[in-house]
């Protein structure tokens, strides 16, 4: 009867009493040991079809998906959860809007959340909207977005009429991933030098799920 190794992690090997049988032998050994290795998979799907029946997940697996580029590991309430961070995806922007720099994105994090990145303005290059309403420039899939508002400070460059940079503003995260900007209201904004823009690097929230 095959015994369990001496790390108690439940993979059988057999024993000299037993019968002679190397297919089963070598079955039951590879059985136990693969379930506990870095599992490799093209993609989720490919992994949801090779996981079920007899090789149904378990607690404590941890695979790699090749096209998503990320580790995940099984948790005992049945869901995957990330060990590495997700690969940036690009914001879907709205009519008027481009990326100014950082390659603006959203991606979603090792343990959960989502993360924002970059540095967004008019795609003509104009002036921001100074008028204190929140302006939609961009959206994250709906899959991704929050189960309720998110408001974050921001920082952005203006060169008010004045000439007095202003550097804050205030993005939203609506229930159905839009992206809002709010710039400080009043004193115009001016075009000289960079165009006016805004960032949203740093900006963390947790899915509507997570």
């Amino acid at each position: 009867m095959p015994k369990n190794d001496a790390y108690s992690q439940g993979i059988q090997t057999p024993v000299l009493g037993d019968a002679p049988d190397i297919e089963v032998a070598t079955q039951t050994m590879v059985g136990g040991i693969v379930p506990k290795l870095v599992m490799r998979f093209a993609d989720a799907n490919a992994r949801a079809a090779a996981l079920t029946g007899a090789t149904k997940p378990v607690a404590g697996m941890i695979t790699y998906l090749i096209a998503e580029d990320r580790w995940e590991g099984r948790q005992a309430d049945g869901s995957w959860l990330m060990l590495s961070d997700g690969t940036w995806q690009p914001l879907t922007f709205k009519t008027g809007w481009t990326a100014h720099a950082g390659s603006p994105g959203w991606r979603k994090k090792a343990g959960g959340g989502i993360e924002l990145r970059g540095r967004i303005r008019r795609s003509n290059s104009g002036n921001l909207d100074d008028s204190g309403l929140a302006v939609p420039f961009a959206s994250i899939p709906t899959a991704v977005a929050p189960a309720a508002y998110r408001m974050f400070q921001i920082p952005a460059k203006r060169i008010t009429v004045s000439g007095v940079t202003r550097a804050g503003g205030r993005l939203e995260v609506t229930t159905d991933g839009t992206l809002q900007a709010m710039i400080d209201a009043g004193g115009g904004t001016g075009n000289s030098g960079d165009p006016a823009w805004f960032g949203i690097d740093g900006v963390m929230f947790s899915p509507a799920g997570d």
